[in-house]
């Protein structure tokens, strides 16, 4: 469990990087941007692209975890920004 916050830490705070996000966001919102985001791009890349499960903590699930979690703050960014 300690290796999901790390991890969901980790790619969390990348993809708010990237997003340009750092900081509005604190890190309990990189934790769990990382976890969910974690669980979109598996989803994606397993169901969409075939591109195989995503398992362990290696360089391929923390590339797969941050494509996700930029989906997700992508997706966030898009419902604020509407109303």
């Amino acid at each position: 469990m300690l290796f999901w916050l790390i991890f969901g830490a980790l790619a969390g705070w990348i993809a708010s990087k990237i997003m340009g996000k750092d900081e509005s966001m604190g890190a309990v919102a990189n934790i769990v941007t990382g976890i969910v985001g974690s669980f979109i791009g598996g989803f994606i890349a397993s169901n969409v692209f075939h591109m195989g499960k995503v398992s362990g903590f290696n360089i391929y699930s923390l590339i797969i975890a941050v494509i996700g979690s930029v989906i997700l703050l992508w997706i966030v960014n898009a419902v604020k920004n509407r109303k």
